[in-house]
């Protein structure tokens, strides 16, 4: 079964930028803060109401895995949980996470898949996003634009993976783990992410 979603053109929900400044605020303080918006060319944080433009999102990611090349994998892994949170805080009604916990994982992880696929712009911005698999749990993001035109010898999106990850364990079994196993940044013509325990 595919699922596919393509994100709105150009626009991407504002937790890509949103949910990572408080973390680089405490790795750095208000100069690591400043210097990354500076280079998205944010003058102010974006609004948390609809879309924002893509592209600062995507700047601030770029100049953080170049400024903290060490470090950037896991402010970006936290940035990325903090936005599942902030998923689960408010975009998910209560009664349908009481649902999806009660179920049993084969049928609930199948079902987040298709609400994530639904609503992909938040992370996907103007890339396609699918489902490939739900048995088991595989995604695809096609050009992706947190990563547009990077080059890395591994996959770079954890800021993803952490995205599932605080979703799926939440919400379905919190053995579950994502893992990137191809990455349009290291050459492959996806990312691709595969969701299982372990």
């Amino acid at each position: 079964m595919k699922d596919t979603q393509s994100g709105h053109e150009g626009r991407i929900g504002p937790n890509a930028v949103l949910q990572l400044l408080p973390v680089l605020e405490t790795a750095g303080g208000a100069a690591l803060r400043d210097e990354m918006m500076h280079a998205a060319g944010l003058d102010a944080p974006p609004s948390d109401a609809g879309l924002m433009d893509e592209g600062p999102a995507a700047a601030m990611h770029r100049a953080l895995r170049r400024r903290l090349p060490q470090r950037a994998p896991d402010l970006l892994r936290e940035a990325g949980a903090r936005t599942g949170e902030y998923i689960l805080a408010h975009r998910i009604p209560a009664p349908a996470q009481r649902v999806l916990k009660a179920l049993p994982a084969f049928l609930s992880g199948p079902m987040l898949a298709k609400a994530i696929a639904k609503h992909s712009w938040t992370f996907a911005g103007s890339g396609e996003f699918t489902v490939i698999s739900t048995r088991p749990l595989v995604f695809e993001l096609r050009d992706n634009p947190l990563i547009r035109g990077e080059s890395a010898p591994h996959p770079i999106c954890g800021w993803h993976e952490a995205v599932f990850d605080t979703l799926f364990q939440t919400l379905v079994d919190k053995r579950l783990r994502t893992h990137e196993t191809k990455c349009t940044a290291s050459g492959s013509p996806v990312c691709r992410f595969e969701i299982s325990r372990g």
